[in-house]
């Protein structure tokens, strides 16, 4: 205790200007969190907004009963499982291509990670608008060239599969960045030894090249399942909030409109601390698994 005290004493300066952050994190981050925890275990709605009171585990043992929480958690996984391959298998092919020694690599690597650097609200709406059976892009190209007609926006599924294409869209950039990153850390002797020896290019792919990205790449992939599960943004904008019927949701917009629509502010926060648990949990389970927190050496 005393060295801890002598610490503070020595470094009381660094302190001072780290004050200001931590006061911010406190009243933006750690303060919500624990009003929220407490708002799960509360009667908290539209009838109870200003007299709610504490009500045991009613609201936990309501989204594990209701059907929708089951159906929502299958499809978040979907969407997550789907998002995060795409993201990582595109994104490690482009950062392969963008490795070599190719014509105009600056001017590629600029325009691929624009889809990154768009607002992701702005490049939704785009996507929305693209999709739209009369006047998209998409559609018109589909319908002109191929015959084809896809209800995308007016059904469950073709509404879930335009979120997961303009997410792919999205989400690709980050993960190309980061094996571009760990590509280029790679000894070029590695390479030569291999090909000395007479490896093939998948040997090399499979015994170099995905082994030493595997460091950086595992706490980004765990970053992309974590920001994909809470995407928010994408499934809201593009389905229009959930539509059709309430169909084209994942935990974190159903929350939300549990919430800010239907006004169930206790329900609500007792679904945000289970899909805060469900992360928490598999994040710590995945990374202790692949081990993605030990040293390199």
């Amino acid at each position: 205790m005393a060295a801890g005290i002598g610490k503070i004493e020595n470094n009381r300066l660094a302190y001072l200007y780290t004050l200001p952050a931590f006061i911010v994190m406190g009243i933006v981050v750690i303060y919500p969190f624990f009003y929220n925890i407490v708002l799960s275990f509360s009667n908290m709605n539209l009838t109870h907004f200003n007299d709610w009171r504490i009500t045991g585990i009613t609201n936990y043992l309501g989204v594990f009963k209701e059907s929708t929480f089951w159906y929502f958690l299958f499809k978040t996984i979907l969407w997550t499982f789907i998002n995060v391959f795409f993201h990582v298998t595109i994104g490690i092919f482009l950062a392969l291509i963008l490795n070599k020694d190719i014509k105009g690599k600056a001017y590629f690597r600029t325009l691929l990670i624009l889809p990154w650097a768009v607002p992701a609200y702005i490049t939704a709406l785009t996507w929305r608008g693209m999709f739209n059976s009369e006047y998209g892009a998409i559609s018109l190209v589909l319908d002109n060239l191929f015959g084809i007609q896809i209800p995308w926006l007016t059904t469950e599924w073709g509404a879930f599969a335009a979120c997961v294409i303009t997410n792919v869209w999205l989400g690709f950039p980050f993960m190309m960045i980061v094996a571009l990153g760990g590509l280029q850390s790679i000894p070029d002797e590695l390479y030569e030894a291999a090909e000395i020896d007479g490896a093939s290019w998948w040997l090399k792919l499979k015994n170099i090249t995905l082994p030493l990205i595997k460091p950086v790449m595992i706490p980004a992939i765990t970053l992309g399942i974590i920001w994909t599960f809470n995407n928010f943004n994408i499934v809201w904008l593009v389905s229009n909030g959930g539509e059709p019927a309430d169909t084209t949701h994942i935990l974190v917009s159903w929350v939300y409109k549990s919430g800010f629509r239907y006004f169930r502010m206790g329900y609500a926060a007792a679904f945000s601390m289970v899909i805060f648990l469900i992360l928490l949990i598999f994040s710590w389970n995945f990374i202790k698994k692949t081990r993605a927190a030990e040293a390199v050496y």
